[in-house]
């Protein structure tokens, strides 16, 4: 693992030793790792967004095609946590 060190104003570092304290993180590293992780998240749904708003339209899916895909998902966690 590589390190970084960064420099902030005072007021952010006990906002930071605020936030491990009251959320559970073992330290300041773990929590910027969690922030940085949920930026890389968004970004990427954000990204997938785009795409998706850039693309052709489709046809309407039909009434029950939501009910199918919770099913699906339903089922794929279900198996994944017999394994």
């Amino acid at each position: 693992m590589s390190t970084m060190n960064i420099s902030i104003p005072a007021a952010l570092k006990t906002f930071v030793d605020e936030q491990v304290s009251q959320q559970g993180y073992g330290s300041s590293s773990e929590y910027v790792r969690e922030l940085i992780r949920k930026d890389q998240d968004m970004r990427q749904l954000h990204s997938l967004l785009l795409e998706g708003a850039r693309s052709a339209p489709t046809q309407a899916v039909k009434p029950n095609y939501f009910d199918s895909l919770r099913d699906r998902v339903r089922k794929s966690a279900e198996s994944r946590s017999k394994s």
